[in-house]
């Protein structure tokens, strides 16, 4: 009997089977399970999960907002929708101007959202350490998103006036919303409600913005035209 069934070949009911055979069914195996892999990597990575920071400062000699129904609807918004896994939910509280780098360091957000007064050309409104107005200049916002420009795909500028930060900040993040005028409370709820609310259904940034307007007209309120979205 010859052992030597490299070129002979196994003899097997239907056919033969050889070692050039084998040799291709284990590539072609190898080639499915890579092609798997990058599947799931693929898959993954499309669903990655997204941090939003929400910054909020109302510091004591200003106007009260309704920054915690603001957060607490975002938040209710966020758990019961249809993607809710998708995105992590940060919050600081009377953020002072360190808190926001401080708090972008530590999250790494892909959104990041102020809620506080603006006060346009002279900038955002957040605290001191004795909880009083510090603003922070618009040059001085764009110098840090600039530094954090791969991380960061989305600013939410939910203050009043804050359309002039915008226009800044838009060079170095590829979408950026500012209010061009201000904007009252009910309003800046209902757009953020309706912008995460897109957001987390999967929808894209722009629909999110338009979904955001939309709300605050089907809430009644005159002030959908004031928050303006900015593209890179």
């Amino acid at each position: 009997m010859n052992n030597n069934t490299e070129n002979q070949g196994i003899q097997m009911y239907g056919g033969t089977i050889s070692a050039e055979n084998i040799a291709v069914g284990k590539k072609a195996r190898a080639i499915k399970n890579i092609s798997k892999t990058e599947d799931i990597v693929s898959e993954k990575s499309e669903y990655a999960v997204k941090t939003i920071l929400i910054l909020a400062a109302n510091p004591k000699t200003t106007p009260p907002l309704r920054l915690d129904e603001e957060v607490r609807e975002i938040d209710t918004g966020l758990q019961r929708a249809k993607k809710r896994e998708l995105f992590d939910l940060k919050q600081r509280w009377a953020v002072r101007v360190r808190d926001v780098y401080q708090s972008l360091l530590d999250f790494k957000p892909q959104i990041v959202h102020f809620s506080s007064h603006g006060a346009g050309n002279d900038g955002l409104a957040l605290e001191d350490e004795n909880g009083k107005v510090q603003l922070v200049s618009t040059e001085g916002l764009a110098e840090l998103f600039k530094l954090f420009a791969n991380q960061v795909e989305c600013v939410l500028l939910n203050a009043c006036y804050s359309e002039v930060q915008a226009k800044v900040i838009v060079q170095h993040i590829p979408y950026v919303i500012g209010m061009n005028k201000a904007i009252g409370d009910k309003a800046a709820i209902e757009f953020a409600v309706g912008f995460y609310n897109a957001l987390a259904a999967g929808e894209s940034i722009e629909f999110a913005y338009q979904l955001g307007c939309t709300a605050i007209r089907l809430a009644g309120i005159p002030e959908h035209f004031i928050p303006v979205l900015q593209k890179r």
